[in-house]
This record gives structure tokens, sequence and C-alpha cells, in this order.
């Protein structure tokens, strides 16, 4: 059986590094485990490794620490080129190299979906295969870490 492929928005992968039992962390379980495949864009790996510095209160992780993390997790993704372009619909535009992220995964990679908390994103669920990480462990958490 083939695993599912997902974008993981950097929301849901921050969570899940300072949340290891909520949802989001559970869904990076997952991966680790073998049971998902994540596809991720260097945008999202670098905008991760400028947000993580700012939650060391959450997981104590040094400045080499998180730049081993980032490394381990560049290693373990799929590296997709995000689309270029412009949604019209998309209401916050800096979210647009997720949105293209996302694009370029259903175009090469054949992405399942985006999981992301982001509202902005999850209001386009309707033209995409966007979903919350509530609603993806609802649908797909039968794996479990």
């Amino acid at each position: 059986m083939e695993s599912l492929r997902i974008v993981i928005d950097t929301n849901v992968l921050l969570s899940g590094i300072a949340y290891p039992s909520s949802i989001p962390g559970r869904i990076l379980g997952a991966w680790r485990q073998g049971a998902i495949d994540v596809l991720l864009s260097e945008f999202l790996l670098e905008e991760l490794r400028r947000v993580l510095p700012r939650l060391v209160h959450r997981h104590g992780l040094s400045e080499a620490d998180i730049e081993d993390l980032v490394e381990i997790l560049a290693l373990q993704a799929e590296i997709v080129q995000p689309v270029e372009g412009d949604d019209p619909d998309l209401r916050d535009i800096l979210d647009q190299p997720v949105l293209s992220t996302l694009i370029g995964a259903l175009g090469t990679s054949r992405a399942d979906y985006l999981v992301t908390g982001d509202k902005d994103l999850l209001a386009l669920s309707g033209r995409y295969p966007i979903v919350s990480p509530a609603v993806f462990w609802e649908r797909h958490g039968g794996f479990r870490d």
C-alpha cells in the first residue's frame, strides 16, 4: 500500500516539535515511523529555521541543534519546487509560497494534502486538498506513534 504524501506547513512542524503529544506531534511521529511521506520546499525549511529560535522556551534546542534538526528534516523529506503564481482568492499573500509548494507537489509528487493550521489557507480547501491537523488525524490517524 502506498504511503500518504503530505506537505506540512511550518506552523504544524513547529507545533509538532514544541508539543510532541499534540496532533501535530503525532503526525511528525507517523512521519518518523515511515507511515507517511512528507514533502517540503526550501521556503518551508527556511521559515522553520527562522522561527524555531523564537520558541526555544518550548523546545530547548540550541542554535546548533536547530540547524541539525532542519538539516535532518531536509534529508528525510522530499524537497519540491513551488510553482510560480498568485492565487487571487488567497486572503494573505504571505501564504503564497506555502500554496505554491502544494501546487508544485500536486504536479510532480502526487501530494495528497497540505496539512496546515493557517485559516487563510484552510479557506481554500474547496479548491485544493488542504486540511487541518485535526481533520488529517481524524481521517488517517490509524497509524500510531
